[in-house]
Order: C-alpha cells, then sequence, then structure tokens
C-alpha cells in the first residue's frame, strides 16, 4: 500500500491527520507540485485526474478523492471513529463535512488558483474576477459556523470527527491567500486553538 502525497497542499494534509488519528502507517510517495510531477505520464497512469492525494493498494488497485480514501481506513479500522456512530450523527458529520468542502475549502483554493501567478500552470485559464467573488464567500460561512460553534465544542458535534479536519485544514491553509480569521469570531479561534493542539495536527 502507497499514500501518494505532498506537503504543499490542503487534501494530502487531510489524510495525514484522519490517519494520525487512527493511528494507521502508511508509506508516503511524495509528488512534487512544484514540478508538476502529478502531470507526469506516470502519476497520470494511476490517477488519470492528476491530484493527490491517491492511494494505491497492494492489489493494485486505485482509490482517489480525499474523503473516499478516509472512509476505505474508517471502514478497515471504526475506532476511534470519525465519520459518526450513530445513524444521526453520521447524517450530521456528512453535512458539516459537505458545508465545510464546499462553502469554505471551495472558495479558498478559487482564490489561490485564480488570483495567485504561480498557479497560473494549475488553472487553465485563471479568471481573477471568480477569484476575487469568492473572497467575501470565505468570511461569511466563517461568520456562519463562529455561530454555529457557540452552542458545541466541534464542528459537527461534541466530539472531534473528519468535519474537524477538513475545517482545520482549511483555516490553516488560509494562509495561502493571506487570509485571517476575523478577531470578532471569538467561538472558531476558541475551535482552532483547542484543536491545533491535538498530536495529529503535526502529520
Amino acid at each position: 500500500m502507497k499514500l501518494y502525497d505532498s506537503t504543499r497542499a490542503p487534501n494530502p494534509r487531510r489524510v495525514r491527520i484522519f490517519l494520525a488519528e487512527k493511528g494507521i502507517t502508511v508509506p508516503l510517495v511524495p509528488v512534487d507540485l512544484t514540478t508538476m510531477e502529478h502531470k507526469s505520464e506516470a502519476f497520470t497512469r494511476l490517477n488519470p485526474r492528476q491530484r493527490v492525494p491517491t492511494l494505491v493498494l497492494d492489489n493494485g488497485a486505485v482509490i482517489c478523492e480525499t474523503v473516499a480514501i478516509c472512509r476505505y481506513f474508517e471502514a478497515l479500522q471504526p475506532e476511534p471513529n470519525l465519520f459518526g456512530a450513530t445513524p444521526l450523527e453520521q447524517a450530521l458529520v456528512e453535512m458539516w463535512q459537505r458545508r465545510v468542502e464546499l462553502e469554505l475549502l471551495l472558495p479558498v483554493m478559487s482564490v489561490l488558483r485564480h488570483l495567485n501567478p504561480a498557479m497560473a500552470a494549475m488553472e487553465v485559464p485563471q479568471v481573477p474576477a471568480w477569484g476575487e467573488a469568492n473572497r467575501p464567500k470565505i468570511i461569511a460561512f466563517l461568520e456562519f459556523l463562529d455561530t454555529e460553534l457557540a452552542n458545541r465544542a466541534f464542528v459537527a458535534g461534541d466530539r472531534f470527527t473528519v468535519a474537524d479536519i477538513t475545517a482545520i485544514v482549511t483555516v490553516d491553509f488560509m494562509r495561502a491567500i493571506r487570509t485571517e480569521v476575523p478577531d470578532k469570531l471569538t467561538h472558531i479561534l476558541r475551535w482552532r486553538d483547542i484543536v491545533s493542539q491535538r498530536p495529529s495536527m503535526k502529520a
């Protein structure tokens, strides 16, 4: 089993944190995004979408997409549970995981990919107006999440789940677009400080 990984992108970090929370060790194969290694012929044979993370199993099967990889390991090793234990908890975790991906991670990546000149080779064509249009979406969702975190400890409920992994990785990655969590969002700041202390955050 091999996990094709990059330390420069948020999605591979999500998987590394997930594995660390599970106590699972998988051999990592670094993919250099700066040299466009993910677009090489060899890597494209593994993942035609040319993205990391990519998990290659011992039988040759390939699993792409961050959440799909995490679900695979959750099924292999259900505890500690990170996708929800009861039907209700599973639904809430899925709801918040989806919200954070679509309403926070995607806008952050849109700003980066469409406004950073260094990303021009990866985002063809860059549309600067789209990047700018996504900036207010980031703050709007953070404000919404702050009101939710006023009533509970973690993103999807009273315990740490995969939704928190996606959220903390995205909040940390916001520095790539020179955006900070506003000081007035005290509930997010409290949540960030608590989650950042988990050993898995060093993965």
